[in-house]
């Protein structure tokens, strides 16, 4: 959702309004994006990770509800490696009358407006996305620079995480939306110690669902926040971070749209061309090469978990120093 940011301010520059169609995972993003004036839930069979049945009842109430907003023209922004085709079925059966989409698929009449790109060549995600917009009609304003972003002003840190955050600190993410992203949770700790060794305060960060995992990481040295942000603090306390060292997973977007320069920890198995942290200084850690490059496994193909194995607590701190410039005084 992030990384469609960009996309979505060019479409705003040239509508009324505009309303969101996003699953569960990515609401909360999508209500954080600059231009979004509306957002619409629904987890779609089609598009995440551990979909649901195809619920006839559920469709036909999608339906209704965008049905409901008369909507004139939808722009439908898909990854790669997903298809367009069946949100377009959708729209249409909603009586959308104008529908855009990259699709390599033959469309039919699903489409008014099919956008064709060379899918071996990897283009990163918010540019895939400017371009279909573009397609579409719609460009960035003036002054647009077409990084990500997220509305501002950010939202107030309650006050124990202000508390923890007061001092110069970097932020360790330890979580990743499939497992074949994740860095071992002791590589984790052991970073944690080796950055606090010289001289940063360590603030680690997850969702509710993996407070066991933040405090095993943050230990003695680190400070746990596990669970103790939302999405929208959560901005706020990674705008504030020297640095963020997290996979290749949502918070890594986030720290992007806040300006926050990034230790992506990299697991091939989709293009880092593609999904790496956009337009932010990065240093990408991982062994791009490895076995499991370009597989998009949600569960690590290769034993040991090479492509991040190979990663040590010393590296992280190099790649800190590379990009903030050293430990503080």
């Amino acid at each position: 959702m992030l990384v469609t940011g960009p996309a979505i301010r060019a479409v705003a520059a040239g509508a009324a309004e505009v309303v969101v169609l996003a699953g569960p995972e990515g609401e909360a993003a999508a209500r954080l994006l600059p231009g979004v004036d509306e957002v619409v839930t629904w987890r779609c069979p089609w598009i995440v990770g551990s979909p649901p049945a195809v619920d006839p009842a559920s469709v036909a109430d999608v339906v209704s509800r965008i049905r409901s907003l008369a909507v004139d023209e939808a722009v439908v922004f898909t990854s790669f490696h997903q298809s367009a085709l069946p949100t377009a079925l959708v729209l249409r059966l909603a009586g959308v009358p104008r529908v855009a989409a990259t699709s390599t698929d033959y469309p039919g009449s699903l489409l008014d407006v099919r956008h064709l790109v060379d899918e071996s060549v990897d283009v990163p995600e918010p540019e895939r996305h400017l371009a279909l917009a573009a397609a579409a009609g719609y460009q960035l304003p003036a002054g647009d620079d077409g990084r990500l972003a997220v509305r501002r002003p950010l939202a107030a840190l309650p006050d124990d995480v202000a508390a923890a955050a007061d001092v110069p600190y970097v932020v360790l993410h330890p979580g990743a939306s499939v497992p074949a992203r994740a860095w071992t949770p002791l590589r984790c700790a052991e970073a944690v110690e080796t950055l606090a060794a010289r001289g940063w305060r360590v603030l680690v960060t997850g969702s509710p669902g993996e407070r066991t995992l933040t405090a095993q990481v943050a230990g003695s040295s680190g400070v746990d926040l596990g669970g103790r942000t939302t999405l929208a603090q959560a901005a706020t306390l990674l705008a504030g971070a020297a640095a963020v060292v997290v996979g290749n997973t949502g918070p890594a977007h986030l720290a992007a749209a806040v300006g926050t320069p990034v230790v992506s920890l990299f697991a091939p198995t989709v293009p880092a061309v593609r999904w790496a942290p956009y337009a932010v200084p990065t240093v990408l850690l991982g062994d791009q090469a490895a076995a499991c490059a370009g597989s998009r496994a949600r569960e690590c193909p290769v034993p040991g978990h090479p492509c991040l194995a190979t990663v040590t607590a010393d590296d992280v701190a190099a790649a800190v120093d590379k990009l903030v410039g050293g430990a503080p005084l």
